[in-house]
């Protein structure tokens, strides 16, 4: 069957609507969605690492590495979104339901807040049953030092930096929302959200989700010995790596501006070009 992409005050429509459901569903099943988007983009986060780990860690062959992280990292959101999850990134959008005055800021901030905890929650059960499964080892100990080197790095950014990598994330993770929900084609949804997801991995963005893996998974191969002895890193890098720091340094910073990013730079500015009071009158419905 041919689906036509619905048009961007269409796809506005569709977003508001389904900001609504998200606003209206009940604590238990928001939280138990919000577990298995978590676990969905920590199964993906550990895939792109185990893909590409001998590739980024050589400066020949990282960028080629970073783009096979991006491909391999985009069926997170894909099984979020055509499976049935809540991940609070993609919720950022909710934002265009209450500009449309359609739920109230009590029940957006209600949802982010279970949806983030239910996130980390699935998150850290993936890193920590990884952890346990011993896959770390693979390519002598390579993975798991590779694990530890990008958990490291990401606990090591600036909050400056941390903040704005994270507004350039999710511009670009709203954005693949946005394009899903302009087609009801699989096909269509599917190539919508990988393109742009696998810009933001290749390029290096900060996902707060992402890191809800990416930073235990570390912690977690930090306590094994060889995997440190592989890492090659400097001193002050490796200290920097502990769980206030997850916390402080990047998934409160990176969260500020996952919200600016799709909250500002696509939630609002579609909203205020295509809501309906916006439209030319011959263009508007109802």
């Amino acid at each position: 069957m041919n689906y036509k992409p619905l048009k961007p005050d269409e796809t506005l429509e569709v977003c508001i609507n389904v900001g609504v459901a998200k606003a209206n569903n009940t604590i238990k099943r928001l939280f138990l969605l919000g577990i298995l988007a978590g676990a969905f983009i920590a199964f993906a986060a550990q895939a792109s690492s185990m893909a590409s780990f001998n590739l980024i860690s050589s400066a020949d062959t990282f960028g080629v590495g970073k783009a096979l992280q991006g491909i391999v990292f985009a069926p997170g959101l894909v099984m979020v979104i055509l499976a049935g999850g809540e991940l609070f990134t993609g919720n950022v959008l909710m934002i265009t339901s209450l500009l449309e005055k359609k739920i109230t800021s009590s029940q957006l901030l209600k949802n982010w807040a279970i949806v983030y905890i239910g996130n980390l929650c699935g998150a850290i059960l993936i890193a920590f049953l990884i952890y346990r499964t011993g896959q770390w080892a693979n390519g002598y100990n390579l993975l798991g030092a590779t694990t530890i080197k990008i958990a490291a790095g990401k606990t090591s950014l600036t909050l400056e930096k941390a903040f704005i990598l994270g507004i350039l994330c999710n511009w670009l993770v709203c954005i693949a929302v946005w394009m899903s929900f302009a087609t009801e084609s699989f096909s269509g949804k599917i190539l919508g959200i990988i393109l742009p997801i696998w810009l933001f991995v290749t390029s290096g963005f900060e996902h707060s989700i992402a890191n809800m893996y990416y930073i235990p998974a570390g912690l977690f191969a930090k306590q094994t010995k060889d995997f440190l002895l592989s890492t090659n890193i400097p001193t002050e890098t490796l200290q920097s790596l502990t769980w206030t720091n997850f916390f402080i340094k990047n998934l409160i910073p990176v969260t500020l501006g996952n919200i600016v990013g799709g909250g500002l730079f696509v939630a609002t500015i579609y909203w205020l070009c295509y809501h309906k009071k916006e439209m030319p009158k011959h263009m508007r419905k109802g």
